[in-house]
């Protein structure tokens, strides 16, 4: 009997994670398609090819990435961008996504440094990332700070805490070994 209940947990140890890595791929990607999918699966009828909503959006993000360099659609791209920061609560809402991709894909990205936070009252550490070493517009009191993001395990969801710069450590571990190590919980090490 031991030995069926160790090969039925070797087995799941084995396909569930290739289960759930193929579910979460399909699941993306059927959001992906669907974005313009939808629309051109009610154009195309008969004729659709599932992928072609991705291919599309792949093609008109370029478009529009290239026009963006234009002068004249440079400009208006502008104009959208500030009616979009002066709009009462849009501006909110834009802004925080604005610079939100800006510094993922941006040239300064965020996330790029790693770093160690010590709670030497508690005698715990703590895995970060730094995303700003500018918060002094806050308040006088918070230069020479920086605000570090600390993941929730298992979540998107996470901390920002302002952090005396003396207090940060920068460890040398790539930004993807940190965020495995702690989305994980610390189960994925290597």
């Amino acid at each position: 009997m031991r030995t069926l209940v160790k090969y039925f947990l070797n087995g799941l140890l084995t396909i569930l994670p290739i289960v759930l890595a193929v579910y979460i791929i399909y699941k993306i990607f059927g959001f992906l398609d669907s974005i313009l999918g939808n629309l051109l699966r009610n154009v195309l009828e008969e004729d659709y090819i599932p992928g072609i909503g991705i291919v599309t959006t792949i093609i008109i993000i370029t478009v529009l990435g290239w026009m963006s360099t234009q002068y004249i659609s440079s400009r208006i791209f502008k104009l959208i961008d500030r009616i979009l920061e002066r709009t009462p609560l849009v501006k909110t809402v834009y802004t925080v996504i604005k610079e939100t991709i800006h510094s993922l894909l941006g040239e300064k990205k965020s996330f790029s440094t790693v770093v160690l936070i010590e709670y030497p009252e508690l005698d715990m550490k703590s895995i970060g990332f730094v995303t700003t070493d500018q918060v002094g517009s806050l308040g006088q009191e918070l230069n020479g700070h920086v605000a570090v993001y600390i993941p929730q395990t298992f979540q998107i969801a996470g901390f920002t805490f302002l952090v005396p710069k003396e207090r940060v450590k920068i460890l040398d571990v790539k930004p993807e070994e940190a965020m495995k190590f702690l989305l994980s919980g610390g189960v994925a090490t290597k």
